[in-house]
């Protein structure tokens, strides 16, 4: 049986598996899901007084949108890449967490990736709400691109799958793993263009390095929410391939690679 096809027949464990994550990701806190709401905005807070303000920077109009202001122009990057890293952060240990299951049930390991995929997804997807109920209050026309939006944003969670895929299995070898993405993901949100303009590093960037930065994919993902939420128009068609030949890409490998390593995890977990 092929891996796709035991996760499919699985999917019942995989929808409690994710039921779980969600009961219990603020279990016992006085706010609850509402930390869902306050930490992107602590976050934008954050980033929008230390650029806004004390460097001063600012964002360009939105094209054709007419929107202005730093923070949604922030938002509209921020979130998605907060995205990535909260789907391959948690993938990273879905493996290592539940060790005691790993050892004593046979069922694919891949569900347990991909439940804390779906559970960020539940998050994403109140972020994401919130910001659209504030673009489209502000007078952001962007309600004919939502469902566009949707599109990339499971192109994107398909993406960040393949990287927890692989990095599950990776952190149950190698325990210095947690450590080593963390250092890697910080190098990668500054030469991806989330707290700046794409144009900012091109022009300061020798054209070698211009070249490697543009098969950045998260970059793709990140300017495509800028151009749905921010300047509410369609990414370029080559943009939208990027993408697609990204998560795909990203899916194939770190299920291959996954499926190689995960012969063990029992015995090694």
């Amino acid at each position: 049986m092929s891996p796709v096809s035991s996760v499919l027949e699985s999917r019942e464990l995989l929808w409690n598996l994710t039921l779980r994550e969600l009961r219990t990701k603020y279990r016992r806190s006085f706010l609850g899901w509402t930390w869902s709401m306050l930490n992107p905005l602590a976050t934008v807070a954050i980033y929008s007084f230390v650029f806004s303000v004390l460097f001063r920077a600012s964002a360009p109009p939105g094209d054709p949108s007419g929107l202005t202001g730093f923070a949604y122009y922030l938002l509209a990057a921020l979130l998605p890449w907060n995205f990535f890293a909260l789907v391959t952060g948690l993938g990273m240990v879905a493996i290592a967490n539940n060790s005691g299951l790993v050892r004593r049930v046979a069922f694919p390991r891949e569900v347990l990736v991909f439940s804390n995929t779906l559970h960020a997804c539940v998050q994403f997807g109140i972020e994401m709400g919130l910001l659209c109920v504030v673009l489209l209050v502000v007078g952001s026309p962007i309600l004919p691109w939502i469902p566009l939006m949707v599109v990339v944003s499971a192109l994107l969670a398909v993406f960040a799958s393949g990287f927890a895929l692989a990095l599950s299995a990776l952190s149950v070898y190698f325990r210095d793993m947690t450590y080593l993405w963390t250092i890697f993901t910080q190098v990668w949100f500054f030469l991806t263009p989330v707290v700046y303009g794409p144009d900012l590093l091109q022009a300061r960037a020798p054209e070698w390095a211009n070249q490697v930065l543009r098969l950045n994919p998260m970059q793709a993902f990140v300017s495509s929410y800028r151009d749905l939420l921010y300047d509410a128009k369609c990414p370029s068609f080559m943009r939208l391939l990027m993408m697609f030949c990204a998560a795909i890409l990203s899916l194939s490998i770190g299920w291959l690679f996954f499926h190689r390593m995960g012969r063990r995890l029992a015995e090694e977990v």
